[in-house]
């Protein structure tokens, strides 16, 4: 694979999958291990370049030790009337380039997928629930991988 290619999904990684300049010699963080709070505020685009929404948060597997999702967070003005997705961490692709995150998926299938509001979020650690996400996204689970090379 290419570095400058997105990953199929037979080819992605357990976590985002990284193209554009990596510098793998390169001092400081980034982009292999970076501080969460540097990559909330990120434009999420689909693979045509379209704007799709900001990372609003992101949510950690406290016993697993890994990152489970991204939130995107879309429309509304200054929070209010914004509509939540809990997005599968590994569904997404870091632009190095463009600095952006690439969701695999089109306007209208991200429209149709289920999301939630800043008052109602579902319950995360439900397994179902979390099913159902990476199904919908195509994505498999991020539990049900043990293998990680971040150099692969």
């Amino acid at each position: 694979m290419r570095q400058d290619q997105p990953p199929t999904r037979e080819s992605q990684p357990r976590g985002a999958a990284i193209v554009g300049s990596i510098d793998r010699d390169s001092p400081g963080p980034g982009p292999f291990v970076m501080a969460a709070d540097t990559l909330e505020g990120n434009k999420v685009v689909d693979p045509a370049g379209d704007d799709l929404g900001t990372i609003d948060h992101i949510m950690i597997d406290v016993p697993g030790g890994r990152v489970a999702y991204a939130v995107l967070a879309v429309g509304g003005f200054l929070g209010i009337g914004e509509k939540l997705f809990a997005l599968p961490w590994s569904a997404l692709t870091l632009d190095t380039r463009r600095k952006c995150f690439v969701l695999g998926v089109e306007k209208d299938r991200l429209k149709a997928a289920p999301g939630f509001d800043k008052d109602h979020w579902p319950g995360m650690a439900d397994s179902q629930w979390a099913t159902s996400i990476h199904e919908y996204y195509g994505i498999s689970p991020y539990w049900e991988s043990d293998r990680y090379d971040p150099w692969h």
